[in-house]
């Protein structure tokens, strides 16, 4: 019976993804407000209004409502504190080796970006991980906007202070492990980037809704009630102070129908640009670099790099599904990597294996991360 329960639950939340969304994604039938299976097992604070409105109703999403153009957004302009320095370029393909610099240090490129979800490696100090040549470091906004939260990590000074690491970090969203939590536990076909399961129990139900203001989640921690927008994503990695932040994005599964996909990629635009303006509102020293959807779609990546490179973002990461295996990786990179301007660093996000860093390198990736390397240290196999 609970085998049976199991499988229905997943059948009736594939079925909401794929005849819903993008106007909603849930795991219950949607309501203009929350059931008392929604509330917080324990709230100890009083909603904000953010939080008031959603209980009132959410905004529903407007599928192929093209995001702001790029002419309410300034021209872009190299930063003194983060620039890309070419030193080598291939005559052979477009792999090529730089320097990313920032206010705490400089980057060098090709390299891999070590993942320290809570803002440090396990059993790494920070020392030995300099030593190791990995100059910068990955961070999980949606794991430190929980506990300990951004506000402590700010009073202490920010992440670098906050951890003992004077070297560069880029935290991401948190969009990636809210989505997560969507499918979690889900096989989603052969997709080289796939998804985890959760050691969280009954993960998947922790996302609750999904509108064109962003994402209300439940805390894995107690139960209680997030909401996660652009600028309010924006506005915690101000507090972790990182080097290099990144815009809010959904991120959906592999396979879905094209027309679920298109929907998606201009639901991040808007986003990314509501990200972006709030960022440019007060900079404090970050780079900000714009997530490329798409999936493997080549109309839509190319579609999304003309957009996205039409801002004034510092960098572009590679986002979102990037194939079932090495060859669809590199595949794609092929026809996208051409397209990025060559004077900013770009990212190739949730990929660390050998083979597909030697597979992206020749294509001019410059870093990438992953916590498969780490992962594997810590279990006694190098690679």
């Amino acid at each position: 019976a609970r085998a049976r329960s199991a499988v229905q639950r997943i059948a009736d939340r594939t079925s909401a993804w794929l005849h819903s969304h993008p106007f909603v994604l849930h795991s219950r039938p949607f309501s203009s407000s929350p059931s008392d299976d929604d509330e917080s097992p324990s709230t100890s604070s009083a909603p904000n209004q953010t939080e008031r409105r959603r209980r009132k109703g959410s905004t529903p999403i407007d599928p192929l409502t093209p995001p702001p153009p790029a002419s309410e957004f300034p021209p872009y302009e190299p930063r003194d504190f983060f620039r890309y320095e070419l030193i080598h370029q291939s005559k052979k393909s477009a792999a090529r080796v730089g320097r990313i610099h920032t206010p705490h240090g400089v980057i060098e490129t090709p390299g891999y970006v070590a993942v320290g979800t809570n803002g440090a490696l396990k059993a790494v100090p920070h020392q030995e991980l300099a030593a190791a040549g990995v100059d910068l470091m990955f961070a999980n906004t949606y794991h430190l906007m929980l506990q300990p939260g951004p506000d402590l990590v700010a009073s202490a000074g920010g992440l670098h202070e906050f951890i003992g690491r004077d070297a560069p970090i880029i935290t991401d969203s948190g969009g990636f492990q809210v989505f997560s939590l969507a499918h979690a536990g889900e096989k989603d076909g052969e997709e080289m980037k796939s998804r985890r399961p959760s050691k969280h129990k009954d993960a998947a139900g922790l996302l609750v809704r999904l509108d064109e203001d962003g994402v209300l989640f439940k805390s894995y921690r107690d139960g209680s009630r997030v909401v996660l927008t652009p600028e309010s994503s924006v506005e915690a990695q101000k507090s972790l102070g990182a080097d290099i932040i990144i815009p809010l994005d959904e991120l959906p599964p592999y396979h879905i129908d094209r027309a679920v996909l298109e929907r998606s990629v201009y639901l991040s635009h808007r986003w990314e640009a509501r990200s972006l303006k709030a960022h440019l509102r007060d900079v404090r020293q970050q780079a900000m670099y714009a997530v490329i959807h798409g999936g493997v779609d080549r109309d839509l990546r190319r579609m999304s790099v003309e957009y996205l490179t039409s801002l004034p973002f510092d960098g572009f990461a590679i986002g979102g599904s990037l194939g079932k295996d090495t060859a669809e990786l590199v595949e794609l990179l092929g026809h996208l990597m051409p397209q990025l301007p060559k004077d900013r660093p770009n990212h190739l996000l949730g990929i660390g294996d050998v083979g597909s860093i030697l597979g992206s390198i020749p294509h001019g990736v410059d870093t990438f991360d992953s916590t498969f390397p780490t992962r594997n240290a810590r279990h006694g196999q190098l690679m």
